[in-house]
Protein backbone atom coordinates (compact mmCIF):
# COMPACT_ATOMS: atom_id res chain seq x y z
CA UNK A 1 0.00 0.00 0.00
CA UNK A 2 0.89 3.33 -0.87
CA UNK A 3 -0.07 6.66 1.01
CA UNK A 4 0.77 10.44 0.03
CA UNK A 5 0.32 12.32 3.75
CA UNK A 6 0.51 16.14 3.82
CA UNK A 7 2.44 17.44 6.93
CA UNK A 8 3.75 20.28 8.60
CA UNK A 9 7.23 20.66 7.88
CA UNK A 10 7.95 21.29 11.51
CA UNK A 11 6.41 17.91 12.36
CA UNK A 12 7.39 16.31 8.92
CA UNK A 13 11.07 15.12 10.38
CA UNK A 14 9.73 14.02 13.36
CA UNK A 15 7.39 11.67 11.66
CA UNK A 16 10.12 10.75 8.59
CA UNK A 17 12.48 9.48 11.90
CA UNK A 18 9.89 7.21 13.17
CA UNK A 19 8.70 5.68 9.98
CA UNK A 20 12.18 5.10 9.39
CA UNK A 21 12.62 3.19 12.12
CA UNK A 22 10.13 0.46 10.95
CA UNK A 23 11.73 -2.31 9.00
CA UNK A 24 8.41 -2.52 7.34
CA UNK A 25 8.21 1.19 6.04
CA UNK A 26 9.96 2.17 3.04
CA UNK A 27 9.94 6.29 2.58
CA UNK A 28 10.64 8.41 -0.28
CA UNK A 29 10.55 11.79 -0.10
CA UNK A 30 9.14 13.84 -3.17
CA UNK A 31 8.61 17.27 -4.08
CA UNK A 32 5.61 19.86 -3.65
CA UNK A 33 5.22 19.54 -7.45
CA UNK A 34 5.25 15.87 -7.72
CA UNK A 35 2.98 15.64 -4.94
CA UNK A 36 0.29 18.29 -6.50
CA UNK A 37 0.62 16.60 -9.93
CA UNK A 38 -0.28 13.20 -8.05
CA UNK A 39 -3.31 14.83 -6.54
CA UNK A 40 -4.19 16.26 -9.51
CA UNK A 41 -3.99 12.98 -11.81
CA UNK A 42 -6.05 11.19 -9.08
CA UNK A 43 -8.74 13.85 -9.57
CA UNK A 44 -8.55 13.62 -13.19
CA UNK A 45 -9.21 9.78 -13.19
CA UNK A 46 -12.19 9.94 -10.64
CA UNK A 47 -13.70 12.41 -13.03
CA UNK A 48 -13.01 9.79 -15.96
CA UNK A 49 -14.65 7.01 -13.97
CA UNK A 50 -17.30 8.93 -12.98
CA UNK A 51 -17.97 9.90 -16.64
CA UNK A 52 -17.76 6.45 -17.81
CA UNK A 53 -20.22 5.19 -15.17
CA UNK A 54 -22.46 8.02 -16.25
CA UNK A 55 -22.87 9.88 -13.39
CA UNK A 56 -20.88 12.89 -14.99
CA UNK A 57 -21.03 14.43 -18.09
CA UNK A 58 -18.28 14.99 -19.98
CA UNK A 59 -16.91 16.82 -23.19
CA UNK A 60 -15.90 16.22 -26.67
CA UNK A 61 -12.73 16.71 -27.67
CA UNK A 62 -13.89 19.18 -30.60
CA UNK A 63 -15.76 21.03 -27.57
CA UNK A 64 -12.68 21.21 -25.53
CA UNK A 65 -10.59 22.38 -28.58
CA UNK A 66 -13.26 25.05 -29.42
CA UNK A 67 -12.97 26.59 -26.12
CA UNK A 68 -8.98 26.90 -26.96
Amino acid sequence: MRLLLDINDNKAIYLLEILKSLPFVKTKLISNEKAILIEDLKESINELNLIKEGKLKGISAKDLLDEL
